[in-house]
């Protein structure tokens, strides 16, 4: 067993989240969720609360959700057994990691991935979790901090894909810096998008199957240059841009006397210049209104670099069934108040019942957005 399967195993050892003990409880900061403004029908409740909760990955045969911490150096899951939309326990399986932020899960499999690795343990159930090997999939990811934060999805052909940020705010990149690349069943990597600034959201549209990633513009290029885009891969080996561009058409000035040497591809969507576009997630459920069934909605994180603040909410895409894009709205908002935010989305998924969870990092919670007539 390797290093890191000790550590997961004598953590999960001790947890009691099974026969009901376990949960943990951290300082949190002050949550209003009368703040928070969404269209008529639409409610939010706290799901959980999970320290620095990053990305999540919805497992329901065991009626739980791995949360990734991008701080912490630790994997959170939250449990709700009897589903009625709120976890009972929380608990934390795994430490001393490098920025596991990114999860995913497949065929029994948690997917962990570290700034420089990925890797993976069997989950048959909650009970016996780490008395499994732990293995090692993949470990040539640049071992940088900067945009280090990888963020890993499956798509139906359970093809495991992997966001690799650029090691800087504006540079040359070499490698997998600046590219989405995709394992094979031998876990040979493949890259299929370049281009690209720090991509820390993706999902398939279950209608075509094809990928949507969202990327950061560049920083310190003004208060409204350049936007965050949600980009559209529809063939392997497309360039995104940058460091040519920052962001959307805007071109940086250390490369704007040179031309990328491939065309280029455009976003589908320029949001707003620094709103941090993190978490995409593409509805599939029937709860929401049938006005919803094709749309995707988009984590803003919200900005840091600018005067006056922008983002801290979640933006509807409504498209077509072939994917096209038709607008954008916003869905949430209000973590933002008066130029202060008290809560900064990140990711998005969807419990079996067509509910969906947003992670908030500063805040330290799991909300619950649901919808009745």
């Amino acid at each position: 067993m390797t290093h890191y399967g000790i550590k997961i195993l004598r953590l999960l050892l001790l947890i009691l989240l099974i026969s009901g003990g376990g949960h943990i409880s951290h300082a949190q900061s002050s949550i209003d969720l009368k703040k928070i403004n969404l269209p008529p029908g639409f409610k939010i409740g706290l799901f959980a609360r999970v320290p620095n909760a990053r990305s999540m990955v919805v497992v329901s045969e065991h009626d739980a959700v791995f949360v990734g911490n991008r701080r912490g150096g630790s994997v959170f899951v939250a449990v709700d057994k009897n589903r009625d939309g709120r976890a009972e326990d929380v608990a934390q399986i795994t430490s001393g990691l490098a920025m596991p932020n990114g999860v995913a899960w497949k065929n029994g499999f948690l997917y962990i991935a570290e700034q420089h690795r990925i890797f993976r343990v069997q989950v048959p159930d909650l009970k016996s979790f780490g008395r499994h090997r732990v293995e090692v999939i993949f470990e040539d990811l640049p071992n940088n901090s900067w945009h280090g934060w990888r963020y890993i999805a499956f798509d139906e052909a359970q093809r495991l894909h992997v966001t690799v940020g650029s090691p800087c705010n504006i540079c040359t990149t070499r490698g997998f810096e600046g590219t989405i690349i995709r394992l094979d069943k031998n876990n040979r990597a493949e890259i299929i998008a370049k281009g690209i600034r720090n991509s820390v959201g993706m999902d398939f549209n279950p209608h075509t199957g094809q990928l949507y990633f969202t990327d950061n513009g560049a920083d310190f290029m003004g208060e409204d240059s350049p936007p965050d885009e949600l980009n559209h891969l529809k063939e392997n080996g497309q360039h995104f841009g940058f460091p040519y561009f920052g962001g959307g058409s805007d071109r940086t000035e250390e490369f704007k006397d040179r031309n990328p040497a491939e065309k280029t591809s455009a976003p589908v969507v320029n949001f707003g210049a620094h709103v941090a576009a993190l978490g995409i997630h593409f509805y599939r459920g029937t709860q929401f209104p049938k006005a919803y069934r094709n749309d995707a909605f988009v984590a803003q994180h919200g900005s840091w670099n600018r005067k006056v603040p922008q983002g801290y909410r979640v933006m509807r895409i409504r498209m077509d069934e072939k994917g096209n894009v038709l607008g954008k709205e916003v869905f949430a908002d209000g973590w933002l108040q008066g130029g202060s935010a008290w809560g900064r989305p990140v990711d998005i998924k969807e419990l079996p019942d067509g509910s969906l969870l947003v992670s908030d990092d500063s805040a330290g919670v799991i909300y619950r957005i649901s919808y009745k007539k």
